[in-house]
């Protein structure tokens, strides 16, 4: 297979396609089924997705929790309103985190933010990371805990940018997957959505396994591709953990030759960080930047769940991938025609 470039990932969505809500109820979004082997695509509804799957077999989901990272705070003196995006936490003990600034070009080393009514939160600029990327310190009395508690009051559900609507109270648990533990991502991994607890259950009567992995995902998720060729694109690097137990039942599936599937983009990145010489997974605990694009050969999942994403995004150049590239356009012209809902609140595709 040769080399693919940027512009072959490139199709036209319709603006009224991006999904601003979510569906009603998390199990009743739109399912398309794509058999890699016959070609046939099948349009089904999410919670049908329990016939493909028998006793034995293994769904790996990533457990991230994503936090109320984007805070709006006021510039001293001037007092300017500045949103603030905490990306990650640098360093606990200082209280040291690395987030993005809106308008970033009023913002210097050595200014200082105050956050919440009563400016109850400080924040001072003490670092220059990238043109809207900078390092905070929080100047904050009190436990760890306490912060946490004061972020989590001030702090709002990070919804994606091109969702144009405020923030509702149902975002806080529609935009958090229901399995959600290990709190530090900033932006949801989107299959996972679309499991309500009555689905979840009736999968685990039926004898499915859960694999649970963590992957934070962070805003390089969303970063466009901006080179023609894609050798030369950086990811931006996440942090996973794969515990002995999770990489044991996938690999206990793999021995008996039953399916493992991963639920999005964020799973199956994770779990192809850190595979074995004879294909099997390993525990890790670390961080990736790995980037998967064609040509690629997957060793750990056989089928995976995703949702419809942008044109020309590295989500999906891993569903390219792992689909073939012709098969997957096909699926995106189907579901174009057949309105499906496309990005983080849309509908999701199950790729056997």
């Amino acid at each position: 297979m040769s080399k693919m470039k940027l512009s072959e990932f490139m199709f036209d969505l319709p603006e009224e396609l991006i999904a601003e809500y979510p569906s009603e109820n998390r199990d009743e979004s739109k399912l398309m089924v794509i058999h890699r082997k016959t070609g046939l695509i099948e349009h089904r509804m999410f919670k049908d997705i329990i016939e493909y799957f028998d006793e034995g077999d293994v769904m790996v989901m990533n457990n991230t929790r994503v936090f109320p990272a984007r805070m709006y705070g006021n510039k001293e003196k001037t007092g300017a309103k500045i949103e603030v995006f905490l990306l990650r936490e640098l360093n606990r003990e200082s209280l040291l985190w690395d987030v993005l600034v809106d308008p970033a070009r009023k913002i210097r080393i050595g200014n200082k933010l105050y956050f919440g009514e009563d400016d109850s939160l400080v924040a001072e600029v003490i670092d220059n990371t990238t043109s809207r990327g900078r390092t905070l310190r929080f100047l904050f009395d009190g436990t760890y805990a306490e912060f946490k508690q004061k972020i989590t009051e001030l702090g709002e559900t990070p919804l994606p940018k091109y969702i144009k609507r405020s923030v509702e109270p149902s975002d806080e648990d529609r935009y958090q997957t229901i399995f959600a533990k290990e709190e530090g991502a900033v932006a949801a991994p989107t299959a996972g959505l679309h499991f309500s607890r009555e689905l979840l259950k009736k999968l685990e009567i039926k004898g499915i396994n859960f694999s649970e992995i963590t992957l934070h995902v962070g805003l390089g998720t969303f970063r466009p591709v901006e080179v023609e060729d894609l050798t030369k694109h950086k990811m931006d690097s996440e942090q996973i953990r794969i515990s002995s137990d999770a990489a044991n039942i996938v690999n206990d599936a793999k021995q008996k030759r039953k399916k493992v599937c991963a639920i999005g983009t964020t799973s199956m990145r994770a779990i192809e960080t850190s595979v074995s010489t004879n294909s099997m997974l390993k525990a890790y605990e670390g961080w990736t930047n790995k980037f998967i694009y064609p040509p690629y050969e997957f060793s750990v999942a056989d089928c995976m769940v995703t949702n419809f994403h942008t044109p020309m995004s590295t989500l999906l150049m891993m569903i390219s991938a792992f689909c073939g590239h012709d098969l997957m356009m096909e699926g995106y012209k189907q579901a174009v025609a057949n309105k499906y809902r496309f990005y983080s609140y849309g509908d999701a595709m199950l790729i056997l």
